[in-house]
């Protein structure tokens, strides 16, 4: 409508009623014809000017060939000592120009930010409406106050429910039936149908298979790819690994540059060193590997098919499968043992 507004002697201009119009220009109206016939700005207003609350949103449309003439007549005999750019009104008005007003019926749209409190209100605005549009679509969300999309959901499905304090960075794809807890943040990833992402876990740049369970307290970094039904539990980092189907890792473990294949048992405090200071070397778990706790895995090494590796091992090699694997030293008890005791106890 703005835009259709302007020719030669006419001046089109985006206005807005405010509740509180402090620190916006005010639209001063002839008292008979109420056309517009000049913007007033605050520092300079009257008592009476100031209590106008319709307000300058900043946007106008004018006529080209003759807004030069106009701000060669600009002067800054004002309050602030500046050229203000909204004395174009006045000017157009003097040369016999109509001013046409359009109100905009929300305000939120054309708010001004001046500092970081403005700046912090609008981008809870725009959350606000992400939010609804979510919710309309048929996301739950538990709060939307306190949930924050910065970037785009794509949903591929319905019945997604998010808790409280989830961030959304990038692009994030949902499949159906997706449960997300509180205090998570999702980068860039896809999501497939009935996963449970539960609280204060992170997934970046990754992809989660269908009916997988996550955390909490999980980081899934980039490079990872989950298969369907894959379990990975509290405090376990995985990077820039392949973990398929049916498999778990569901306690304090670290899989990096790894390929873990389906049915696979990863026991708590597993990691894989797959870093020895100067290059990056791969692990490779086949199917239905059982891997006791506390184990090691020095990359680069293969763990055959089938094959189950000794709580407690340190495996520099590679594995054969069907077989159990394990390296510690043989348990040793010293009888009539003393504890050490502190001097002069």
């Amino acid at each position: 409508r703005l835009l259709a507004v302007p020719n030669d002697n006419t001046l089109g201009l985006l206005t807005v009623v405010l509740r509180d119009p402090s620190g916006y220009g005010r639209i001063v109206r002839n008292a008979e014809t109420q056309r517009v016939e000049r913007i007033v700005e605050e520092n300079d207003a009257t008592p009476e000017e100031k209590d106008l609350s319709e307000v300058n949103t900043g946007i106008m449309a004018l006529p080209g060939v003759r807004l030069k003439k106009w701000l060669s007549e600009l002067d800054n005999t004002n309050a602030q000592g500046e050229y203000y750019l909204t004395d174009v009104v006045a000017l157009a008005v003097e040369d016999g120009c109509r001013v046409d007003a359009i109100e905009v019926l929300d305000e939120d749209e054309v708010l001004g930010v001046n500092d970081r409190i403005q700046l912090a209100h609008l981008e809870r605005v725009l959350q606000q409406r992400q939010a609804r549009a979510l919710m309309a679509a048929g996301v739950t969300l538990a709060d939307p106050s306190r949930f924050d999309v910065r970037g785009e959901i794509v949903l591929d499905g319905q019945d997604i429910e998010i808790d409280i304090n989830v961030i959304v960075e990038g692009t994030v794809s949902l499949g159906r039936n997706v449960r997300i807890g509180p205090n998570c943040v999702l980068k860039n990833c896809t999501v497939g149908d009935h996963v449970e992402i539960m609280a204060n876990s992170v997934i970046e740049d990754a992809s989660i298979g269908s009916s997988s369970r996550i955390g909490p307290f999980a980081r899934i970094r980039p490079g990872t790819e989950l298969g369907d039904h894959v379990h990975v539990g509290n405090f376990v980092e995985i990077k820039k690994s392949v973990v398929n189907s049916l498999s778990k890792i569901n306690h304090l473990s670290y899989i990096g540059d790894s390929t873990v294949g389906s049915r696979v048992n990863i026991g708590a405090g597993t990691i894989t060193c797959n870093y020895d200071g100067a290059n990056k070397s791969r692990t490779v778990i086949e199917d239905d590997v059982f891997v006791g706790s506390d184990t090691q895995l020095v990359a680069p090494v293969r763990l055959g098919r089938n094959s189950t590796i000794g709580a407690g091992s340190t495996i520099t090699k590679d594995t054969p499968e069907g077989q159990l694997s394990l390296s510690r030293s043989r348990q040793v008890s010293v009888k009539g043992w003393v504890r050490p005791r502190k001097k002069g106890s």
